[in-house]
């Protein structure tokens, strides 16, 4: 039998309690390290919230473990982003492995100190192993006093001298799937088998995913992942435990839509970013070597090899208990390091290339790993040996699949097997002394040594191993730096310091290039900086044209890191607010308080002056949400998606509604709809936001709705009066209009956003929205194209929206026009019959401004 214990958990400092879905930072907020919950402090000393031994203190003192006598593990960490801080305005009061009492102080802490740094206060309550609890009762919006108040009531689960001889008897069901096609373009690769074991570990059955005569633990990611499941492959679900029947009905549908991918979209890349075709030579010579472009650009410097030491373990170590005790410690540090590494590359690159981080950590509870790494130490093996062969295990036989996307996650689980042997061992990882303009030379670098490398001094990398769909590359691509992949053993023996061409745009290195080359490549990059420098003096000024009228230009944006890149370059506003970021990549829908957060952020960086569209949750169909599972629909891009999807789920639409509102008193706040087709919808969508502005009676916020369908385009008459403004989605709308897939990479150049018939639309918008008084923007990718922005002028478009670093460049090239020419230049086009004869014309109307 197992017995249930409730334990207490007070208050460790005096405040206000919130709910942990609304802590502004996924790794609380998804609860990637367990479940908890925060309070926003009054009081600057944290003390122990119950009796418990202290686990381990973080080395930037912002953070403990105590561990209670019933063994639930009490993650405390105080404020957000205080890693950064270094031990900065905190002072611990206890040491590793101090037994505590209830009311004892553990760490002061300097509000002050925080709060000046730009650092939140909230302070988070986690318990890290969810697995020994029943039930978690957490006291949510109320005042608290430290060490007075109950804040967390836990039911833990205390296991029996019986309990492990009759654990599985009695109501024990056995399921099994029918076998099921898989249609994910690239198969069964990383991003999809962890929607798949986060679904499967809501329940207790043991699950299993069967390919032929393999099977693979459906709980861990590595597991399925060795069963290399491609596309048309017949995969079954099997499960046995007192759940097994309901675990496969929620699991089922979850495979067969596609586990969160779009199953209408070509197998080209696991990474979301667009990269060019591989280019591939094997001629090399004494100087050039060639390989595969990982991150485009161009740059010169001097060659620092960078070799990976080995870690030498004894094979053998002490008792069981002591050795699993060492792994549980290392685990627990490294999960410490990880955490400091994703907040230090969120600041750098954002949230979604730095959620990387997120995913090593999940790699430590990997089921499998842990259970091969413990049936060693039974064995009498050290943690350190078992540890490292159950890693090379595993990422052996990920290397060895015939599958590269799979292959490349191999260098995931070494990144992160490495960090742990480190641990265990007591090897500090040694810091890279670098010089100016370093070109890194290794035989492959982990998305840790890419995170690491001190990007001030680094111009480039490139690789014997990896490739672009590696996440040292998708990290390089992000931070803008040159890499190429695949070259050749050879230049592990380029000596250091000799300089060398590193050329991410054709993959090719080069040896001591001549002087007339490196000026070549040092005169490009400079004009390309002094270029930029000089927009960028200029980023803050309207776009006007010659003739005095203003074009509205902001931002695309996916996350409030890319957010202050719109202010940074000189954006007005945010056009597209992608608010699907907040729903994606999650194991359950984000809370109103969770998105107030994030809009409220984000309203703030862009502040009163500038303007906020936030676009309402657009997935469905190529875009589906793993908690929210849609049956299979024969073609996606035509089924239920964007408003439809919203209006089928009103409880998440006007949850999202009521966020934007509780956001919109720091800024210009607008709203649109996705994919809306019809009057009736916009009606519906329009009665939602009236409902819910009964409570923000002070409150406006401006509605609008998105242009995608050629429906909307001719009916924009009939909408208008119902509306503040439209915003054209260019990608969608030439698709639909011209019945071409965007994502077919044979139909890509005849599905043209200048093609005649897609004008003709944007016309009949701008002609419909004129007649109520209304204004139209372009938020598609048409609106940074050079050739189309003279074009959307002259069809009276009064706003583009456009990646962040575009925005000094499309300003400009605004200024340099007058809007008579542009009106004269798109009455032409529209009387045009292709879209080759359009690009013509523009391309002389844009010479002749030269």
């Amino acid at each position: 039998m197992t017995d249930i214990k409730t334990l207490e958990i007070f208050a460790p400092v005096s405040g206000k309690t919130i709910s942990i879905d609304a802590v502004p930072d996924p790794v609380f907020a998804e609860k990637t390290i367990g479940d908890g919950l925060s309070i926003n402090p009054t009081s600057s000393v944290l003390t122990a919230p119950c009796d418990g031994v202290i686990a381990n203190i973080h080395s930037a003192h912002h953070a403990l473990t105590l561990v209670t006598p019933e063994g639930i593990e009490l993650l405390m960490h105080i404020g957000l982003d205080t890693v950064m801080l270094r031990g900065k305005g905190l002072s611990p009061k206890v040491e590793k492995g101090q037994a505590v009492k209830k009311g004892e102080e553990l760490i002061a802490f300097d509000k002050d100190v925080i709060e000046k740094a730009g650092k939140s206060l909230l302070t988070e309550i986690v318990i890290t192993n969810m697995d020994k609890v029943k039930k978690l009762t957490p006291v949510i919006d109320k005042d608290v006093s430290v060490t007075k108040d109950v804040v967390l009531t836990i039911d833990v689960i205390v296991e029996t001298a019986s309990s492990a001889s009759e654990g599985k008897s009695g109501g024990i069901e056995t399921a099994e799937s029918w076998g099921i096609e898989i249609k994910n373009p690239a198969g069964l690769h990383a991003r999809p088998i962890a929607v798949l074991v986060a679904a499967a570990k809501k329940f207790s059955s043991d699950i299993v995913m069967i390919k032929g005569g393999k099977e693979g633990n459906a709980k861990s990611l590595v597991s399925v992942m060795g069963l290399d499941v491609k596309k048309g492959d017949e995969v079954r679900l099997k499960a046995m435990g007192t759940d097994a029947v309901q675990a496969l009905k929620s699991l089922i549908p979850v495979v067969e839509s596609g586990l969160g991918e779009d199953l209408t979209k070509a197998a080209v890349t696991t990474s979301t970013e667009k990269t060019e075709e591989p280019k591939v030579n094997t001629k090399d010579t004494d100087n050039m070597f060639y390989g595969v472009t990982a991150s485009p650009g161009v740059a010169v410097g001097v060659v620092v090899q960078l070799h990976d030491a080995a870690i030498h373990v004894d094979e053998f170590g002490g008792q069981p208990a002591e050795e699993k005790h060492k792994l549980s410690e290392a685990l627990k540090e490294a999960k410490h390091q990880l955490e400091d590494l994703y907040h230090q590359t969120k600041e750098r690159t954002g949230a979604e290339k730095a959620a990387i981080f997120l995913a090593h950590q999940e790699l430590l509870d990997d089921p499998e790993l842990v259970q091969s790494v413990d049936a060693l130490i039974e064995q009498g093996k050290s943690a350190a040996f078992a540890w490292q062969k159950s890693i090379n295990q595993q990422a052996g036989a990920l290397a060895n699949l015939n599958n590269e996307m799979l292959a490349a996650r191999a260098n995931d689980l070494n990144d992160v097997g490495k960090r742990v042997l480190r641990i265990l061992t007591g090897k500090a990882e040694e810091k890279l002394v670098l010089p100016e303009n370093a070109i890194v030379i290794a035989q492959d670098l982990s998305p840790s040594d890419t995170a690491s490398l001190d990007h001030d001094k680094v111009v480039g990398f490139c690789t014997v191993k990896g490739g672009a769909v590696s996440h040292a590359a998708i990290l390089a691509r992000s931070l803008m730096m040159p890499a190429v992949s695949g070259l050749s053993n050879k230049i592990l023996n380029i000596l250091n310091g000799t300089h060398v061409l590193l050329d991410g745009r054709q993959g090719f290195l080069k040896v001591n290039p001549t002087a007339e080359e490196q000026a070549a490549v040092l005169r490009e990059t400079e004009e390309e900086k002094r270029q930029r420098d000089i927009l960028l003096k200029s980023k803050d000024e309207p776009a006007v044209t010659t003739d005095g009228v203003h074009i509205e230009v902001g931002g695309n944006v996916g996350s409030a890191y890319e957010a202050k890149q719109v202010v940074e370059n000189g954006g007005e506003g945010v056009g597209l607010l992608r608010s699907e970021f907040l729903f994606l990549d999650r194991r359950t829908a984000p809370t109103e308080d969770e998105q107030a957060a994030v809009y409220s952020e984000i309203a703030e960086t862009l502040g009163k002056d500038r303007n906020v569209i936030i676009r309402t949750l657009d997935v469905g169909g190529d875009k589906p949400l793993s908690y929210l599972p849609q049956p299979m629909e024969e073609n996606p891009f035509l089924g239920v998606r964007g408003i439809r999807l919203g209006l089928r789920h009103p409880d998440m639409l006007r949850s999202q509604v009521r966020a934007i509102f509780k956001a919109a008193d720091k800024t210009k706040m607008r709203m649109m709809f996705p994919m809306l087709t019809t009057l009736d919808e916009l009606l519906q969508a329009r009665q939602v936001v009236l409902d819910e502005q009964k409570a923000f009676k002070d409150v406006n916020v401006e509605i609008g709705i998105m242009v995608e369908v050629p429906a909307a385009a001719v009916m924009a008459d009939i909408l208008a009066p119902h509306v503040d403004f439209f915003s054209i989605g260019t990608n969608d709308l030439t698709q639909y209009t011209m019945a071409m897939d965007r994502g077919n990479a044979e139909l890509v150049k005849q599905a043209d956003g200048l093609n005649p018939a897609v004008l003709r639309l944007v016309k009949a918008t701008v002609d419909g929205a004129e007649r109520s008084g209304k204004w139209v923007g372009v938020c598609g990718s048409m609106a940074s194209e050079k050739e189309a922005v003279p074009v959307f002028i002259g069809l009276g478009v009064k706003e583009l929206s456009v990646p962040a670093a575009l925005i000094p460049v499309i300003k400009d090239q605004i200024r340099k026009l007058s809007i008579k020419e542009c009106q004269e230049l798109a009455a032409s086009l529209l009387k045009e019959v292709t879209a080759e004869a359009v690009r013509q014309k523009i391309n002389t109307f844009l010479n002749d401004k030269k």
